[in-house]
């Protein structure tokens, strides 16, 4: 039985430079590689979620790995063995089982992975994180979340992260599906929380402010529930039926603490999901094809609740991730 993390889950496995690269590429983005020294034996085992993706690499000899920009996803590497040079924006620091990268998507990457590096890798879609941060923050944030340096994985929140991530990858080799279903949406969300939690970044100071007034133990509960169901149609009564409370009590709770009742917050959520697509589009994405996804039926009414939410078209918000190319 192959020892390695994740083994159930082959992706590829191969000693040609050029065939690693472009597998590799097909869940990242295209990138630069190349072989320093070393003996070159790549291998890629790849477990998807729905926002996250659990992946293990090694390449066996020491290289040098540039893929510029992410693009699309934020990349959290967590060294099994061996070490990896990272230049990331204007930082320079070393990874090893010590330290985690944590990469932004919108900053040019270059590494170098030690000969022998072993790494579990979180892929983390860019959309989802900024979606999941609003949803903290209660607002849409005006500038793209960014990390700073090294995560340190060996006390307090960082340690704890590093702890799930592993338990994730074991529960798979023991032949569970751990991203899978509502439990696999709720550990995806506590994976997103525990890297804002636990790693330094520059919305820190306003998720401070924002959590100094717990929520009650149901209001937290029923957001959860609602996070969980965002494409789904939700009633009243399944909300307050999943945070073990009253209806009314829910809509109290929602509008001491929201200032907005339950249904109100699973529609300003939706929205905030479309509004995160539309900016991190990508070729292919069309505004019909965002609000089908967050569950909206009805065109116009969407349009007309996007301008009202964030100030212009989502067809705007479309056009500048796109660039001059786009056409409706």
């Amino acid at each position: 039985m192959d020892p390695r993390p994740l083994a159930a889950h082959l992706l590829f496995e191969s000693r040609d430079l050029d065939e690693a690269r472009d597998r590799v590429a097909r869940v990242f983005c295209d990138h630069r590689l190349d072989v320093l020294h070393g003996q070159f034996a790549a291998r890629q085992h790849h477990l998807p979620g729905a926002r996250l993706s659990l992946n293990y690499i090694e390449y066996g000899a020491k290289t040098v790995i540039s893929p510029g920009e992410l693009g699309g996803f934020y990349l959290v590497q967590i060294p099994l063995s061996g070490a990896a040079a990272i230049s990331h924006g204007a930082e320079r620091y070393v990874s090893d089982p010590r330290r985690a990268a944590v990469l932004n998507p919108h900053q040019p990457t270059t590494m170098i992975w030690e000969e022998g590096t072993r790494q579990v890798l979180l892929r983390i879609d860019r959309a989802a994180m900024q979606a999941h941060l609003a949803t903290q923050l209660s607002a849409m944030p005006d500038h793209p979340l960014t990390f700073h340096g090294a995560l340190d994985l060996t006390q307090g929140a960082g340690a704890a992260l590093r702890r799930l991530v592993l338990w994730l990858v074991a529960e798979a080799d023991a032949g569970a599906a751990p991203l899978q279903g509502l439990m696999g949406r709720q550990l995806e969300a506590t994976i997103l929380s525990g890297l804002l939690d636990s790693h330094r970044h520059d919305h820190a100071a306003h998720l401070g402010r924002r959590r100094a007034a717990p929520r009650p133990r149901h209001l937290r509960l029923a957001e959860n529930f609602i996070e969980a169901h965002l494409d789904q149609p939700l009633t009243l009564d399944q909300i307050a039926q999943a945070a073990g409370t009253s209806a009314r009590g829910l809509q109290l709770a929602f509008r001491q603490h929201r200032d907005m009742t339950p249904l109100g917050f699973w529609r300003d959520q939706r929205l905030l999901r479309a509004h995160a697509d539309l900016m991190a589009a990508g070729p292919g994405c069309t505004v019909t094809g965002v609000a089908l996804r967050w569950g909206f039926q009805h065109f116009g009414r969407f349009a007309e609740s996007y301008k009202a939410r964030f100030g212009l078209n989502p067809r705007d918000t479309l056009r500048a991730a796109l660039g001059a190319g786009y056409q409706d």
